[in-house]
């Protein structure tokens, strides 16, 4: 039987890709932030991985993930600032201290007796526990930990959601509409005015509002702008394929004669 690696195995490899004489050049050259970006390389990896159901490859992708960790844990572990163990145990400690409905003791070993919240009750309590841990880090604002990092969809969302959870929103979806509607006809004013700074400004102010109207839906922003990406070029690719096919160049065709390919690939992507 093939010898199966463990956490410990994993942990000893990086400290080996590590060691300062005989590890890796390039591991060993790294930095926490020189690594930020295969980070965020190997999640929007996972999340394709996921959206395109290629469970083939999620267990390679996941571990990819996961040693994002490990290699960042190990340079903290170098700087004896914190190793691995001490990651595991915060989150642990975190994630049972935000569950009380689960862990009502704190100890992982307790149990709620059979007591079942709500989803509500349950974002409520989460929420609560989280304005905990931010006024314990001095950020006392209800937005101040979203991070700027985030992809603007993402980032949108959660500033709107964590609004919403002191119950500033909309308390209906046609409000919601209403104020789409408001801001397409800013933006065309705007437009009409030939005011480049005030054009910028509006459109970013229908994007917004069309994150707000997707998050009302009990939707995700991302995930839904994801699958229309996703639309777009599968149909895009059978218009390119229906131009080879008749011996023409879309750069050569007129849109009207392109527009009659997208017909064509929206039938076919259908069938």
């Amino acid at each position: 039987m093939a010898e199966r690696y463990s956490v410990e195995d994993l942990l000893t490899m990086i400290q080996r890709l590590r060691d300062p004489i005989d590890g890796c050049p390039w591991d060993r050259e790294q930095t926490l932030e020189s690594i930020v970006p295969y980070t965020l390389e190997e999640c929007y990896e996972l999340a394709d991985t996921i959206t395109n159901g290629d469970f083939d490859h999620l267990k390679e992708e996941l571990g990819d993930v996961l040693f994002q960790v490990v290699f960042y844990s190990q340079i903290t572990t170098e700087k004896h600032d914190f190793g691995f163990n001490d990651v595991v145990h915060t989150l642990v400690a975190k994630l049972v201290k935000r569950h009380p409905h689960v862990f009502p003791t704190g100890t992982l070993d307790s149990r709620a007796d059979g007591i079942i919240l709500e989803t509500a009750e349950i974002n409520a309590s989460w929420e609560a526990i989280k304005q905990q841990e931010r006024k314990k880090k001095q950020k006392t604002g209800l937005l101040a930990d979203i991070s700027v990092a985030f992809p603007s969809l993402v980032r949108a969302q959660k500033l709107q959601k964590r609004a919403a959870s002191v119950g500033f929103d909309w308390s209906e979806i046609d409000a919601v509409k209403a104020k789409i509607d408001e801001e397409f006809a800013e933006l065309a004013q705007a437009m009409a005015n030939n005011d480049e700074a005030n054009i910028c400004e509006e459109a970013g102010d229908v994007l917004f509002s069309m994150v707000n109207m997707v998050r009302h839906l009990g939707l995700d922003a991302e995930t839904v702008l994801r699958q229309a990406s996703a639309k777009f070029e599968s149909r895009f690719i059978i218009v390119e394929q229906l131009a080879s096919d008749a011996g023409r160049e879309l750069s050569d065709m007129a849109n009207a004669e392109m527009e009659v390919l997208w017909v064509e690939a929206k039938l076919r992507g259908q069938l």
